[in-house]
């Protein structure tokens, strides 16, 4: 069995993530402790406790993801008495989660990955004035056919491809009047669905171009390894392990596209057949399937979950 370890990105949030492995590990309370005095804040409480809407907001949901991947993978470390490098090949995550995956690999230290998620999610929420920018999740047609209506949608504004996250899912974001035309267009081309996201910004387009920037000056300044298993990219959808090019990729892929499928799809011409998602949610878990079925997978959240790993390697 060859496996990747994947991370789960904005949208996996939810009041009372992290609780049970905060509880029933010691390394993973270390985790949790250690953002919160990187950050200044009583993230772990929000975490647990909520407020939902405050959990929600960019610069805390970004955080608060990796801090409960990060504390299994100290989990997963202690208890196989093994680094991750010696149970995966690779290393992805969606996003946000492509940071988690830097710090599990060891790449980029914790307090610097916390303090990077806490800026780029200020960033990319101040980036656009709120009713400016929207995101829609188009469902069941084909990337090809997504390219054409964001092409023809442009004509109102900026419509660009946030995330090719499976067949027949794929996310469009840009300028409100785009968006809304291009759902239009959707709709009129034979897509089941075109649903608009709740989320705070335009995410992973040009429109974000204030917040890449941010993230160019933030990114400068902290020291990047390379990272051990390698990382597949979100903006190439391959392997990268050198620290000036994962620097580089960071910076664009906050307004770039996620390829998602492709970097699934990669991993698995590489020989993976066993994807692991390690964090809050299933989201990875269930897009993988859609993306190829010969991909097993399954998730890590809670305690419980551990065991299907451990006993395997």
């Amino acid at each position: 069995m060859s496996r990747a370890l994947i991370f789960p990105g904005q949208g996996s949030q939810r009041v009372g993530m992290g609780k049970e492995i905060y509880n029933a590990f010691g390394i993973a309370r270390q985790v949790f402790e250690e953002v919160n005095d990187t950050l200044g804040q009583n993230l772990s409480r929000l975490m647990f406790e909520g407020p939902e809407n405050e959990l929600t907001l960019t610069e805390n949901a970004q955080p608060a993801l990796m801090t409960v991947s990060i504390a299994i993978v100290r989990v997963l470390e202690q208890e196989s008495s093994q680094a991750i490098s010696d149970v995966a090949e690779f290393v992805a995550g969606h996003s946000l989660g492509e940071y988690s995956a830097l710090a599990a690999a060891n790449a980029i230290s914790l307090p610097d990955t916390a303090r990077l998620l806490k800026c780029r999610g200020v960033a990319m929420q101040n980036a656009v004035a709120i009713g400016d920018g929207r995101m829609t999740a188009i469902l069941g047609l084909g990337l090809d056919e997504v390219v054409k209506i964001a092409e023809m949608a442009s004509d109102k504004g900026v419509c660009e491809i946030a995330n090719d996250n499976a067949p027949g899912q794929i996310v469009l974001s840009g300028q409100s009047a785009a968006i809304e035309r291009a759902m239009t267009l959707a709709k009129e081309n034979g897509a089941k669905r075109a649903l608009t996201l709740d989320v705070s910004a335009p995410f992973h387009c040009a429109l974000l171009q204030p917040a890449a920037k941010i993230m160019d000056e933030a990114l400068a300044s902290v020291p990047i390894r390379s990272p051990h298993p390698p990382l597949i990219s979100n903006v190439i959808a391959e392997q990268v392990n050198q620290p000036n090019q994962i620097r580089n990729l960071l910076v664009q892929q906050v307004t770039s596209r996620v390829r998602w499928r492709e970097s699934v799809l990669w991993m698995k011409s590489k020989g993976v057949d066993n994807l692991v998602e390690v964090g809050t949610g299933k989201v990875l878990t269930n897009l993988s399937r859609r993306i190829d079925n010969e991909v097993s997978g399954y998730s890590i959240e809670k305690p419980d979950d551990l065991d299907q790993l451990l006993s395997s390697i």
